[in-house]
Parts: structure tokens; sequence; C-alpha cells
């Protein structure tokens, strides 16, 4: 895959086929196109040191989302509830949308 080109966006419900977390479902939070990975919630979290910003406050420990690789997530359709593989089509307006491979229902975009 060339980079930025993916079809995921943000909002979208995906689950995890690889790794870790692999079966996992969320929501994607942010995308890194540059480097192919986004941020989805509740999935591959890290535990981040924070150190102490002033002398009243102490250190503590953050568990916070770490980017996953975009290969290794694949969309949820909203209609039939699965994992599937997108196709692109336009609209009678000249609107270009998602469409679901399996059940060929339209993927809009979810509004924050």
């Amino acid at each position: 895959m060339r980079q930025g080109q993916t079809s995921l966006k943000v909002n979208d419900q995906v689950e995890v086929i690889a790794g870790k977390d692999k079966g996992r479902v969320g929501k994607i939070l942010r995308i890194d196109r540059a480097r192919n990975r986004a941020v989805v919630e509740r999935i591959n979290m890290i535990r981040k040191h924070q150190k102490p910003i002033d002398a009243n406050q102490p250190g503590q420990m953050i568990d916070r989302e770490a980017p996953i690789h975009i290969s290794n997530l694949k969309l949820v359709c909203p209609e039939c509830a699965e994992t599937v593989r997108t196709g692109k089509k336009f609209l009678e307006d000249g609107t270009k949308v998602r469409v679901c491979k399996k059940c060929g229902a339209t993927i809009v975009a979810a509004a924050n």
C-alpha cells in the first residue's frame, strides 16, 4: 500500500485482525497517513511514565493508546456488522462513497 492510501476514516468502527489485540473492535480516533498508522479507542494500550511538571505534583503513569498499523485493521460494516472489504461508487449527485463488498450497503463517514 502506498503512503497515505487507505479507505479508513476517523470514527469508523474497525476490528483488529493481527497482533496482541486480535479480534477486538474499536473506533478510530486519529489517522497518521504519512506513517500508515491509526490510533484506535482502547486498542494497543501502553503505559507512559510521566515526570512531575512542578515540585508540588508527583510523577505518574498514564495508560494511553499507541498507534497501530492500518494493515492490521479491517472495517466493520454498520449494516451487516461483519468485517468487510470496501469498494468505491459514485452516486447520482456525483459524490464518491464507500460500498460494503458483502452486502452492498453504502458506508458514510460518521460525524463527530
